[in-house]
């Protein structure tokens, strides 16, 4: 049976702002208060999925979350009507509003943990939708992408999607960004790697003491309980805490893998070897040949990862078994990466190729083009499964394009969030898009 990695990319939403809400997050907080231009966001994002797709890769769109969440106001305390609860927010706790009013689900890699039919007990695909305790803006999400997953997989014999984790600091969950797989094939079984910053039950273990710990280890042996994952085919690895404290806020910004490669910098992890020999034994023992492709400090620092988003790119197999890396136009921009990305491809290695994508609405924000993606490893009848109007195609980028074109303002400034025609807006593109997409009723709005 043929099997796949599919990716399901989040569409940029009409609120995208920089708000600069993400402490840890050098370029979300580096850029606040700056212009954004959802339009062009929104068109970037689409870009690059098409271009996928177009080389042959199975690509699918994830929708944006309504904004402001006028419900998460009103259960701060600002009441009146829809207009009222905003213009007061925006009169008295401007920062809420511009967290309540984020685009930041565009960033579907914090979405969920995905385990495939391969690996779990009940032979079901797994989501557990992420509950990003950690920030206000990101922690009103995960109900909605919960309804958005159910509708977009939901064939309860092939797809499981559980409930969030408890919303609650020791176990902050912040989704596929701290998880990837290692396999032989995508429909073999394979060894699934959770990334924590810290133990919250723990305090004796090494912390970063600048910027927080986002990830428990509590919250990954959770979902891997929840997904029914065996024991022996897990590995939990420490990200090192002063990576993080130099920026590196989610795994994905550090390291990345596809198939039995993993593409990492040399100061990813805590026991940075012990941690890979533990991948290399338990993917050995499922038949797999585990391939490190480590990136020396001495080439790239991790200030250096940090700007360009080296590692927060996209590994893809192509059709002779090499891989192709998708990296963001500031790699290019940034000299010393790009070097050491020229010499990665003529080195004969498992990457082969680089493929360059201009996101530069997002990377401001802080997301590159891994923190766009969710990636699902589906065989072909769990494909078949998965609601059809979410895959891209020539017919799907051309309706999504003129829908944005239709929707999307190409100009949003911090001043700009207080206008409740904004919500009008978002209300109006959505309700057309859950049509577009096949959703049915998915937003609040449309449920009440």
């Amino acid at each position: 049976m043929n099997a796949y990695e599919v990716n399901f990319d989040g569409l940029v939403g009409p609120t995208h702002n920089y708000s600069g809400l993400s402490y840890g997050n050098v370029a979300s907080t580096g850029n606040q208060n700056a212009v954004s231009n959802p339009k062009l966001a929104a068109k970037q994002g689409l870009a690059k999925m098409k271009a996928l797709a177009d080389l042959g890769f199975k690509q699918g769109v994830l929708a944006p979350h309504e904004r402001p969440d006028v419900a998460s106001l009103r259960r701060l305390g600002f009441g009146g009507s829809d207009a009222d609860v905003i213009a007061r927010a925006a009169r008295e706790a401007p920062s809420i509003l511009a967290a309540a009013t984020s685009a930041s689900c565009m960033w579907t890699a914090n979405a969920a943990t995905v385990s495939p039919s391969a690996d779990t007990a009940d032979r079901r695909v797994h989501f557990t939708p992420a509950n990003l305790n950690n920030k206000f803006h990101r922690s009103i999400e995960h109900p909605t992408t919960r309804r958005v997953l159910s509708a977009m997989f939901a064939d309860e014999s092939r797809f499981a999607v559980h409930e969030a984790l408890p919303a609650q600091m020791h176990f902050g969950d912040e989704g596929a960004a701290n998880h990837t797989r290692f396999c032989a094939e995508y429909d073999a079984p394979g060894v699934e790697f959770f990334v924590y910053g810290a133990s919250a039950f723990d305090m004796s273990r090494p912390r970063p003491t600048r910027f927080p710990a986002r990830q428990t280890l509590e919250a990954c042996q959770a979902v891997a309980r929840l997904h029914g994952l065996a024991d022996a085919n897990v590995v939990y690895g420490q990200q090192d805490p002063d990576t993080i404290d130099k920026g590196v806020f989610h795994n994905d910004v550090i390291s990345v893998g596809n198939r039995n490669v993993l593409f990492h910098h040399q100061r990813s992890f805590l026991d940075q070897a012990a941690v890979l020999a533990e991948i290399d034994r338990k993917l050995s023992a499922l038949g797999g040949a585990f391939v490190p492709v480590e990136v020396p400090e001495a080439d790239v620092t991790v200030e250096e990862a940090v700007k360009s988003y080296l590692f927060n790119s996209q590994l893809l197999s192509r059709a002779d078994g090499r891989m192709i890396i998708v990296v963001p136009e500031e790699c290019r921009a940034t000299p010393r990466v790009w070097a050491y990305l020229e010499k990665l491809v003529a080195s004969g290695g498992p990457i082969a190729e680089v493929k360059v994508f201009d996101l530069k609405q997002s990377m401001q924000n802080g997301g590159g083009p891994a923190c766009l993606r969710l990636r699902v490893a589906l065989n072909e009848g769990e494909l078949a499964a998965v609601n059809p109007k979410v895959m891209m195609n020539d017919a799907l980028f051309e309706t999504l394009n003129g829908w944005v074109e239709r929707h999307y303002r190409d100009r949003l400034a911090p001043a700009d969030l207080a206008d409740p025609q904004l919500l009008v807006e978002c209300r109006t593109a959505l309700d057309e898009l859950t049509g577009i997409l096949g959703l049915g009723a998915v937003y609040p709005f449309q449920l009440a």
